[in-house]
């Protein structure tokens, strides 16, 4: 029904439940009134205004509105709902400019703001289908100053255009066609393209499982730039619930402001402004493997993640099946994998329609060979993102110098990650040649609060230099199906993770104690005259540590070391023989942490809204990055 430069009009105007005029759309509220008029500019005739009132799924009208509209709320009680009305006008707007022997119409309208800011977004939310016209729109003020760029624009009323539209255009072409996107475009962003501050943004508090096309979605009726969702990932990789998204311009980029705290789904969406440097943070790469894989248009993007490290491209497509055919087959599948080539375990994968992104959805969660693998949508840009992650991280990860002990030899090398069936000739065999360079009894595994492996162990090496190479060697190196990490480390850290502190790349998280703290606990210095500093409490800091119980020595006059420690209690250490039992006459002993505090009063917490899919590993993480120790979680 549309078409350019047509001699028949349909001047088109509307309403909402709450703001309108210049905030038209902004307080989310529902589209109430439509009200349109037929313009035949070739006959110079107009024809009758029609009205159409329309019934909101929330019947509630603001002042503002029921001063300016006219309208209360027991005639809307009586009115139709939107997708009826719709139909109304699509089908006497139809018949009317058939009557007139045409076959085509113009919609022209007061300002973007009712087709872009009420129309499109109520329209995806209720999920209606919207008429071909409102793809295609004349502005009229913008068609208005145009012709007369001298003209007052208090003089362009919308009142004025539907008494006198041929007055104001009597021979008039319209050339200022504005269109709303169809569906969102994906495709790469280069680190080297321009793009201006003033058109990006950054929309907050998503819900993790959102595509690009969900935030299109959201943003329905503005128009997005190709490729323009980046949605962000934390330190690691996951979603954080934020995504930066690019429009085409800056006046759409300013409608998109005005929908802060509009709702996905139940959820209410932050919308800021952001700059164009953050975007190309993002969503900028310089891969062409990137590139290539992205190249293909139109197709739908599914992220793989927890791989086995030994999947191949025939595993990943036997496991996606027939019912969902990945795209040019193996050309549709790009591995993750580090800068020296070793897999990450995750993977992107193309689909050619929704049908078979969908059937490959439905496998989230299945087995592949002893892993299971989630599978959620994905976007261009956060092929990028996760790409340039990994090969921007480096592949040694150090410890920086622990900050309440002095500065020792790191002589010592942690292992992360071990399977939990890992026996002795398992670490030895993964040391390989570096064996020789094990102290005496210097290799330690150490169980949890159950007596069971925790996947870590500390090697004592018989120099810094040793311990330096193994990390360089072994780091993420296979142990049966599972990569290892190992890192650099001295004995203090190693004693301090005994003592049930942890340690990992951010640096030292101290033992949990009984003292009451604010948060973030703070480390304390104590002078060497306290009570707390027993020599007892000190010596379980020092190394080496051995493969023997330590036995508390009653204190002495001697001068206790001038160190900072994390502010213990006495009786917190008294009664903690650490049992070392000596498990492997060379090279092993088992190390179980000290027993923990028992919980205080105020130490119970109750979490309330969880997500029915979370698991104790969801909790945990959850936790993660506060000093805090977790003894048990009991679920509900």
């Amino acid at each position: 029904m549309m078409a350019s430069h047509s001699d028949t009009l349909v001047v088109f105007f509307g309403a909402t439940a709450g703001a309108n005029g210049g905030k038209l759309g902004s307080d989310e509220r529902e589209i109430i009134l439509l009200v349109w008029q037929i313009v035949d500019l070739h006959e110079k005739k107009v024809g009758k205004i029609q009205q159409r009132l329309i019934k909101p799924d929330t019947i509630e009208l603001t002042d503002q509105c029921k001063e300016e509209t006219g309208l209360s709320v027991e005639e809307l009680c009586k009115a139709e709902p939107l997708d009826t009305v719709l139909q109304q006008f699509q089908q006497a707007v139809s018949a009317e400019v058939k009557a007139l022997g045409r076959s085509s119409y113009t919609l022209c309208v007061d300002g973007p703001l009712l087709i872009r800011q009420a129309i499109h977004p109520e329209a995806s939310k209720k999920n209606l289908v919207l008429p071909e016209c409102f793809y295609s729109f004349v502005d009229l003020k913008r068609e208005f100053h145009k012709c007369c760029p001298n003209a007052e624009e208090a003089k362009m009323s919308f009142l004025s255009i539907i008494k006198q539209p041929l007055c104001l255009f009597p021979d008039h072409k319209f050339s200022l066609f504005e269109t709303v996107k169809y569906k969102f475009e994906s495709g790469a962003c280069s680190k080297t393209e321009a793009v201006d501050s003033e058109t990006v943004i950054r929309a907050r508090g998503l819900p993790w499982q959102s595509s690009d096309q969900d935030i299109a979605r959201f943003f329905k009726g503005l128009n997005i730039a190709k490729g323009g969702v980046a949605l962000c990932l934390n330190t690691q990789g996951r979603r954080n619930g934020e995504a930066l998204v690019r429009f085409i311009n800056s006046e759409h980029r300013d409608m998109a402001l005005e929908r802060h705290k509009h709702h996905m789904g139940s959820r209410y969406i932050e919308v800021y402004k952001a700059t164009g440097e953050e975007f190309l943070k993002i969503a900028g790469g310089t891969s062409n493997e990137v590139a290539q894989f992205l190249s293909k248009e139109n197709q739908v993007i599914i992220r793989m993640r927890g791989l086995p490290f030994t999947a191949t491209q025939q595993d990943v497509l036997g496991f996606l099946g027939p019912e969902s055919p990945v795209t040019d087959g193996t050309e549709g599948l790009l591995f993750v994998k580090y800068p020296d080539g070793r897999p990450t375990g995750d993977a992107f994968v193309l689909f050619a329609c929704e049908e078979y992104a969908q059937n490959a959805l439905k496998k989230h969660k299945q087995i592949l060979g002893k892993r299971y693998i989630e599978l959620f949508r994905s976007t261009a840009a956060e092929v990028q993102q996760v790409l340039n992650r990994y090969m921007s991280t480096p592949l040694i990860s150090t410890l920086p110098p622990p900050p309440m002990v002095p500065v020792s030899t790191r002589d010592c090398v942690r292992l992360r990650g071990l399977p939990y069936t890992a026996a002795i000739e398992d670490i030895l065999e993964f040391m390989g040649e570096h064996t020789i360079d094990i102290k005496p009894h210097g290799v330690h595994m150490v169980l949890n609060q159950q007596g069971r492996p925790s996947g870590d162990a500390f090697i004592q090496m018989k120099s810094a230099d040793r311990a330096f190479m193994v990390t360089q060697k072994c780091h993420k190196k296979m142990m049966k199906d599972r990569y290892v990490e190992v890192f650099q480390c001295s004995a203090e850290e190693m004693s301090f993770v005994l003592m049930g502190g942890t340690l990992n790349r951010s640096g030292l998280s101290p033992p949990p104690c009984k003292l009451p703290c604010l948060s973030p606990p703070t480390y304390a210095a104590f002078p060497a005259q306290t009570a707390m500093l027993s020599t007892e409490a000190a010596a379980l800091y020092q190394p080496p540590l051995l493969a023997t119980p330590r036995t508390p020595q009653p204190p002495t006059h001697s001068p206790a070391p001038t160190l900072t420690y994390y502010s213990p209690q006495p009786q917190l250490y008294m009664n903690m023989n650490m049992n070392y039992t000596a498990y492997y006459p060379r090279y092993y002993s088992i190390m179980t942490p000290a027993a923990p505090v028992l919980p205080q009063p105020g130490a119970l917490v109750r979490m309330q809204g969880l997500p029915y899919s979370a698991g104790v590993k969801d909790i945990l993480s959850f936790f993660q990055g506060y000093q805090v120790t977790i003894v048990n979680i009991t679920t509900h």
